[in-house]
């Protein structure tokens, strides 16, 4: 090895990476030689470690600094931010941790900060705010996510469980081998096979797909957007509205039902409430039967587009598969329980390569063949507060306390939210209606943020705390959906006065005298052979041999055993229900849920069906087009974003058709606007998107314009989307229900308004 020169391996959510670092500084990265990350995401970490975005030490607001929670929030985001020494910030929070527990209670820290941070088990900044909050007295947690927040919420009401979602899915390698037609709804954008929550040494996606094409397999894609196709695979598109593959697959159970393809034997042995689901088909009770010139009026698909693809999946082994993008609308709980209803009525749920799946559009390790179980999680500590509320409802919940939903079946009342504790994630990513978002923000008396970069976050804190990257320390990490451990090394020493998370809550527990409990007098050496341990465990358990943590550590990998057989989802309760009956009230699929019905909610009915998004192209206004937020090409939310060298906002894509009405041409600077709020981007013209709709990407880092009121600069469409939920029941995200105009943006007509 060259002198002053270490190559060492490691992971991101983007994928395994070899390091090069030289003389104390990280040099280079490149994907490691067996993954097949993409080179250029991968290559951009001594980009994002050295950001000009980097918080190099400790930060108050002017005005908190002076003043504490007497200063009120208008001046986050506004205010300078001062630089101090590290026992002062740390004092600082101290001060108002205690402060606000002991006048308003533990409730009032709202502290469920959401994102994926670090790949890293044990350096997982949600994972360490949450137990040192817990440690500290308690807090006001989030429940569910953003990414399936519908489908964790639904299919336990199915299926029993949310694992068709969140963990398990037919193996690709059996798809391949077994398939005759793949329909995906919401498509399989393969720029969403770069990444993996935990990461991923194995990017297993093109390979399976490139095999499935070759032996013959039939793809169609159903989306708006035909970039949702992946690339250098002859499929069909079918390009119906945004929101309505619902209506599209009712009308193919319809269709299956009247033409006597349905399984009925397969329905009454393995489904209950199949006849109220056949009889809302017929439509006896509304008098609409769900035809196929239905779902054509309602989709603006020809019914012949409709019954081609129909003839396609009433024959052969078919895998219906839903993006997790069409559970994050208005009713999103209804196309899942729709596809696995159309699914039930084919008879294919159990079989290799047939029935329904979920997300293979939507993340790389979807459909991998790995071993689960062996990537250990930091503990969490019980909640003394015991309250949280859905992810989705963070801002209603500070503008609203005392308030109340409904919630899957119960009631949450929110907090009185006086301090926002927040580590490992941007809210003015995530979150819809940014501007509603800027707004609440102002509200608490403290906000606390942990970041590495000047995030729109940090930027609109009273107290920033920097923290290390995992470039930065010693972790652990890895993926349930990926057959590999990693050894996650620290590659170079902190940047600046950074600090770990972990060692951040320790020394802070320690002023609160709560340190027993958070760190159980353990380091961050210890922890990570404590977390070890509990792989080996899993391995003596399951008869696999794992190596020791010292073996592990040299190495830096372990490749996990793949399972004996491919997976095929709910294969054992297809092969016998009675011995391996599914956690629902009748150990059956639920096509009808007595539970649901009994919620009463309107918006919530108790079988799979049609309801009318409240923002759709079938109500929309002349002019308005529907927006479809996507992942960015090249980045993993908005991380990366600082890596970036930009001189123009975020692009949208607009139809030929629609940009010629607007004036609108290649490359042209554009203005998307609603009664939200405004954005800018830059016009990509062509035919690879349906009319009246937009499709853009999410991850720009929010920046609100200083001239002009609710003009946001950098191109992030959530100051567009909605704060509102899919349902009463799941009470999701429901960002792609969005409608917006379009203009040519010139900022010299602008400029002259102004003066």
């Amino acid at each position: 090895m060259e002198l002053g020169v270490v190559r060492r391996t490691s992971l991101g959510h983007w994928g395994a990476f070899e390091a090069t670092v030289e003389n104390g500084r990280f040099a280079a990265a490149r994907p490691w030689s067996d993954g097949g990350a993409d080179p250029q995401m991968i290559g951009a970490w001594p980009d994002l470690v050295y950001s000009e975005h980097r918080i190099d030490r400790p930060h108050v607001r002017e005005g908190f600094l002076q003043s504490r929670e007497r200063a009120g929030g208008e001046g986050r985001g506004r205010e300078a931010m001062v630089p101090v020494d590290w026992d002062t910030a740390l004092a600082l929070v101290a001060e108002q941790l205690q402060r606000v527990h002991a006048e308003h209670g533990a409730a009032s820290v709202f502290g469920g900060s959401y994102g994926w941070s670090s790949a890293g088990r044990f350096h997982h900044a949600r994972t360490q705010v949450r137990r040192f909050l817990a440690a500290a007295g308690g807090f006001t947690d989030q429940v569910g996510n953003y990414s399936w927040g519908a489908a964790n919420v639904i299919l336990p009401h199915i299926l029993g469980d949310a694992d068709a979602v969140s963990s398990a899915a037919t193996s690709w390698q059996t798809i391949a081998g077994e398939s005759d037609v793949v329909v995906a709804f919401g498509g399989l954008n393969p720029k969403n096979w770069r990444v993996t929550s935990g990461g991923a040494g194995n990017h297993h996606m093109p390979r399976y797909v490139a095999e499935a094409c070759r032996r013959g397999v039939k793809f169609v894609v159903v989306s708006p957007f035909a970039d949702d196709c992946p690339e250098g695979v002859d499929a069909s598109w079918i390009a119906p509205r945004p929101n309505t593959d619902t209506a599209i697959m009712l009308a193919f159970a319809h269709q299956a039902l009247v033409e006597g393809r349905a399984d009925i034997p397969f329905l009454e042995r393995y489904t209950r409430g199949h006849d109220a689901f056949l009889e809302y088909l017929r439509g006896t009770a509304d008098g609409t039967p769900k035809t196929l010139a239905w779902a054509a009026g309602i989709s603006d698909v020809p019914e012949g587009e409709l019954l081609a693809l129909w003839q396609t999946i009433r024959r052969g082994r078919v895998m219906l598969t839903a993006s997790w993008s069409l559970q994050r609308a208005d009713h999103g709980e209804q196309p899942y329980w729709a596809l696995i209803a159309l699914a039930a009525m084919l008879g294919q749920i159990g079989l290799p390569g047939g029935g329904f799946c979920f997300g293979y559009g939507s993340l790389n390790g979807v459909g991998a063949s790995a071993r689960r179980g062996y990537v250990p999680a930091m503990e969490s500590l019980p909640n003394p507060a015991g309250r949280a509320v859905p992810v989705a409802s963070f801002i209603e919940a500070i503008l609203n306390p005392g308030g109340e939903i409904p919630f899957n079946g119960r009631t949450v009342v929110f907090p009185d939210v006086r301090l926002v504790y927040w580590a490992g994630g941007n809210p003015f990513h995530h979150t819809q209606d940014l501007f509603k978002l800027e707004a609440a923000w102002r509200k608490p008396e403290a906000v606390i943020v942990h970041e590495p970069w000047w995030t729109p976050a940090a930027r609109r804190a009273d107290i920033v705390l920097p923290a290390t990257t995992s470039a930065e320390r010693n972790d652990l990490g890895g993926s349930s959906r990926d057959p590999f451990v990693f050894a996650m090394p620290k590659l170079i020493e902190p940047v600046g006065e950074a600090r770990d998370d972990f060692v951040i809550f320790r020394d802070l527990a320690d002023r609160l005298g709560c340190r027993a409990v958070f760190d159980e007098g353990l380091g961050e050496k210890q922890w990570l052979h404590r977390l070890w341990a509990k792989t080996r465990a899993r391995g003596a358990k399951e008869g696999l041999d794992v190596p020791p943590f010292e073996t592990f550590w040299e190495a830096g990998i372990w490749a996990v055993p793949e399972p004996e057989t491919p997976e095929v989802l709910l294969e054992a309760y297809r092969r016998d229900p009675e011995a391996h009956p599914l956690k629902t009230p009748s150990g059956r699929i639920e096509l009808f849920s007595a539970t649901i019905a009994g919620f009463a909610y309107a918006d919530s009915p108790p079988h799979a069906a049609w309801r009318e998004p409240r923002e759709w192209l079938g109500g929309a206004r002349e002019g308005e087009l529907h927006l479809v937020t996507n992942q960015p090409a090249k980045r993993l939310h908005s991380q990366l974003y600082q890596a970036e060298r930009r001189n123009a906002p975020e692009t949208v894509q607009i139809n030929r058709r629609d940009a010629a009405v607007r004036g609108i041409g290649e490359g042209d600077l554009v203005r998307l606007w609603n009664e939200r709020g405004a954005c800018l981007a830059v016009a990509r013209v062509g035919e690879r998107v349906r009319p009246g709709v937009l499709v853009m990407p999410t991850g720009a880092w929010y920046e609100p314009d200083t001239r002009q009121d609710r003009l946001e600069v950098n191109g992030n469409p959530n100051v567009l989307t909605a704060d509102r939920r899919t349902s009463a029941l799941g009470q999701a995200c429901a960002a792609l229900s969005a409608l917006v105009r379009i203009e040519p943006y010139r900022r010299d007509e602008i400029k002259r308004e102004m003066d």
